[in-house]
């Protein structure tokens, strides 16, 4: 792959660094995806039935339907799917498995990822499901990924929050898709580095007041916080680097088929973070995740706090209405511009 700095010229210095630091700490990476039991618990109750109400079977299964039926739309001919910023590759080669288990086989999926020692774990891992035939490993960063295929489906699992230059991204997206394609994502919506915003970190520190101090210990920080810390996950890295854009950008970009957007305060007492201080078996943690999740909805109703997670499909072009949980559009889910940061 081509020296990212070679691309991008002086001022692309910050970028290069910040790469290949975000490449070297996922190097030894093998589960990204390590959410404590309590998240499990709450998505369970709470996330469920908003995927049940729109026939949303789950994230993955989501995706492997969109690819299903494209690749039944192509009567046998080559399918191409893309797959953005895919780490180790374990989803992508769920859906391989799981298209091939149903019968399908004429598909290609790209998984486009710039850190090679996660595209090299992935391909290990699809030889050993037998599904390599169906992948195709993209070492590549988005910013100078070259797209040349015309894409069925383009989904962007969990990685929309990593890109910089999310305007190119789309861009590249919209022209990949053409008139027939569709973009599925799964992602992060909320506040930059996954901060709060004003309005939501005020009712977050309303709860740190009244917690032991037991469930304050920050695992990804490894430090214990007295009062919670708007911390900024972006520094150094590519952590939410422009995740409050991505939702006003997408709605500008494409025409929306599915849209489900959900949490805000919630995320802090059930992530990675904080989640692990909460035992799911205590009646008392249970309790107290069923308080905050259901002030999280009703906050969220009333538009006093704005999702921070997003599962949408989109095309460029679309006569279909749109499927919407409840009042929560598009539009009711974006953060006014004006309001102070």
């Amino acid at each position: 792959m081509a020296d990212p700095r070679e691309s991008f010229g002086h001022s692309g210095l910050e970028y290069a660094d910040r790469l290949e630091r975000e490449i070297a700490s996922f190097k030894n990476v093998r589960n990204v995806h390590d959410l404590p039991d309590i998240f499990h618990y709450w998505s369970q109750k709470f996330l469920l039935p908003k995927f049940q109400a729109l026939d949303i079977p789950g994230v993955t299964e989501l995706f492997v339907r969109y690819v299903a039926d494209a690749c039944k739309s192509h009567h046998g001919n080559m399918c191409h799917v893309a797959s953005l910023g895919t780490g180790n590759c374990e989803a992508e080669i769920a859906m391989a498995e799981q298209l091939v288990a149903s019968g399908i086989t004429n598909f290609r999926l790209d998984c486009i990822e710039v850190n090679p020692h996660m595209l090299l774990r992935g391909r290990d891992r699809a030889s050993s499901k037998q599904v390599l035939p169906y992948l195709r490993f993209v070492e590549s960063d988005v910013k100078i990924w070259h797209c040349d295929n015309e894409y069925a489906v383009v989904i962007a699992n969990q990685s929309l929050h990593h890109f910089q230059d999310l305007e190119v991204l789309f861009e590249k997206i919209r022209l990949a898709i053409g008139e027939a394609g569709v973009f599925v994502v799964s992602d992060v919506i909320g506040r930059n580095g996954h901060m709060r915003w004003p309005e939501a970190l005020e009712v977050i520190h309303e709860i740190w007041r009244t917690l032991p101090d037991r469930y304050k210990y920050n695992h990804l920080l490894n430090r214990s916080e007295r009062m919670y810390e708007n911390w900024d996950c972006s520094v150094g890295g590519f952590e939410g680097i422009r995740a409050q854009d991505i939702l006003p950008l997408l709605t500008d970009t494409f025409r929306f088929e599915l849209f489900l957007a959900y949490g805000n305060i919630i995320d802090i007492f059930i992530d990675r973070a904080f989640g692990h201080n909460f035992d799911v078996q205590a009646d008392a943690d249970r309790q107290f995740i069923d308080r905050i999740a259901q002030l999280d909805e009703e906050l969220l109703a009333a538009g006093k706090v704005k999702p921070t997670h997003l599962i949408a499909s989109m095309r460029n072009n679309s006569t279909l209405n749109m499927q919407v949980y409840r009042h929560f559009t598009p539009t009711f889910c974006l953060r006014p511009a004006g309001l102070a940061g």
